[in-house]
């Protein structure tokens, strides 16, 4: 038992190295979790690594911590899953929640000054994004027109609620494909109903006591709540939804302020869904600074816990689920409207500075420097940020 508790112990260091080294989203992070978590440690072979990854992509929500947070679930059941979700998404969290508090008391023209070249620069990250997406996952001519769609209908249509409905059409169609599918031998699916009643659950009652209540927490807690249970494609896809919710929408930030978010995020390491603490601090700003650590806190919640909820649902039958074609089918769906969505996001976001000479040039720059691997992202913000004081 002690030597156990000793085990754990070490794994929780482990994962607290990686939340402070892991830059450049999900794909970036497997390779990290390789080398920690697999080849020094071996708290799980490489194979069963690639396994849990192929399935958090498969569900909505933050695809790392739901990785590394079943990591923990498999050495020690849902207490060891708890904290390494905590202890992962802490640092980055906080960071975020800090920035967001700064930018409150930062001066709006010093606050314009010294974020000029990152607004651009984040547009050149989702384009960037949606480039490294695609080429994985555009390969067929139902996948391009899934595409096209999502992008003219992400861009002319942007509610939040609509967001959703273009990924599980995505699904729908490409699931219609199931035949070019391999056929598995089918065995009875056992499934524990458990937590995704508790997802639900939270879901629908959180929902109609927003409703009730109108208390802006608990308002804000269902928006991210709901946000994390449809952001199939993790981090990247994540920015369009909240984009469209928080900007467009309802205004609780405006376009500088979210784009200086985003540049924020791509340089502080861990789960790339820490923008939710950032966006939940600004929304709760006439609050005063309690009212923006509550926001931070509740956004952060709200937007970890339902993937977590999920994949805790689904690791326990995903061997009998995948056996399905459709399933495996709907896919190449999910992933081209994702990509087409964050395409639109990005073309949202770049409307307003098509006629600043500067930023449309900073932006062509940076998608320069990351296609051709030139720099890493933290470092590239750094830059940006450090031009804008000086310049």
């Amino acid at each position: 038992m002690e030597t156990k508790k000793i085990r754990y112990f070490i794994f929780l260091k482990d994962i607290f190295l990686l939340s402070i080294t892991c830059f450049g989203g999900a794909q970036a992070h497997l390779a990290l979790f390789i080398q920690r978590l697999v080849k020094k440690h071996r708290y799980i072979t490489e194979a069963e690594l690639m396994e849990l990854q192929s399935l958090c992509q498969f569900l909505p929500g933050p695809t790392s911590t739901q990785t590394i947070t079943a990591i923990g679930f498999r050495l020690g059941g849902p207490t060891l899953a708890y904290l390494t979700l905590l202890v992962w998404i802490l640092p980055a969290t906080v960071f975020m929640g800090g920035m967001a508090l700064a930018i409150s008391f930062i001066d709006k023209q010093a606050l314009i000054q010294f974020t000029q070249f990152i607004k651009p620069m984040a547009v050149g990250f989702i384009l960037f994004a949606a480039y490294s997406i695609g080429k994985k996952v555009i390969s067929s001519k139902t996948s391009i027109t899934l595409l096209l769609i999502a992008t003219l209908g992400g861009f002319y249509f942007r509610s939040p609620y609509i967001t959703p409905i273009w990924i599980f059409l995505g699904g729908v169609v490409s699931s219609l494909k199931y035949n070019k599918q391999e056929k598995l031998p089918k065995n009875p699916i056992k499934i524990q109903w458990a937590n995704f009643i508790l997802w639900a659950g939270v879901f629908i009652g959180i929902a109609v006591l927003g409703k009730i209540t109108q208390s802006l927490p608990i308002r804000l807690f269902e928006n991210f709540y709901r946000n994390g249970s449809l952001a199939f494609g993790g981090g990247h896809i994540l920015k369009p939804l909240l984009f469209n919710e928080f900007v467009e929408f309802k205004n609780y930030l405006t376009p500088d302020e979210y784009l200086s978010g985003l540049a924020f995020a791509e340089m502080v390491p861990g789960p790339t869904f820490s923008i939710a603490s950032y966006v939940g601090s600004l929304s709760m700003r006439d609050w005063g600074v309690s009212g923006q650590i509550l926001g931070s806190f509740v956004a952060s919640f709200g937007i970890f816990l339902p993937g977590i909820f999920l994949i805790f649902f689904v690791i326990r039958f995903w061997d009998q689920l995948k056996q399905y074609r459709g399933i495996r089918a709907s896919l190449e769906g999910v992933n081209a409207t994702s990509t087409g969505l964050t395409i639109a996001a990005g073309f949202i976001l770049f409307q307003p500075m098509m006629n600043n000479t500067t930023s449309v040039v900073t932006v062509f720059v940076t998608l320069l420097i990351l296609l051709n691997e030139i720099m890493p992202s933290y470092l590239l913000i750094l830059v940006g940020l450090a031009m804008g004081y000086f310049l």
